[in-house]
């Protein structure tokens, strides 16, 4: 195994790790913030972005680092694949950065309906941009196996 198959078996966990676990956060974690209870929501949505972070950093890191790394040693024909995914892997990061990460830090201070929703909401871009990785990583995955 080359250095490059082994940065790519490594991207593609990552990013499939990812994808199942952006849909599980939209199909059902977001949806259950609003059965929290409002007494126990600040706890709760405290402990939600100490437990997520533990558990999602390292993995989106993992992947930045080999999306980078594949834009730069993927061949000239996958190169607009890797190229692609890196695209969307800037939404996610953006997405992440400007948009969820606020909203769950106005959460962290009492139960707000509307901003459950406008999480749940704006969280979908995410989710579309993931699931196009997954595929992507999937067309160079396939390519690059013998």
């Amino acid at each position: 195994m080359t250095i490059d198959t082994a940065i790519l078996i490594v991207h593609a966990a990552a990013t499939w790790f990812m994808t199942g676990l952006i849909w599980f956060v939209q199909i059902v974690h977001y949806p259950l913030f609003g059965s929290v209870g409002k007494s126990e929501f600040t706890t709760y949505e405290r402990e939600h972005q100490r437990r997520t972070t533990l558990v999602v950093a390292p993995v989106m890191l993992i992947e930045l680092a080999t999306a980078a790394t594949l834009c730069f040693r993927t061949t000239a024909a996958d190169r607009t694949l890797a190229l692609t995914g890196a695209a969307l892997l800037a939404v996610i990061w953006a997405s992440t950065w400007l948009l969820q990460v606020p909203l769950h830090n106005r959460l962290s201070t009492g139960y707000q309906p509307l901003l459950i929703r406008r999480l749940a909401t704006s969280n979908w871009l995410r989710t579309a941009a993931w699931t196009a990785r997954a595929l992507i990583t999937g067309a160079l995955f396939t390519r690059a196996m013998p």
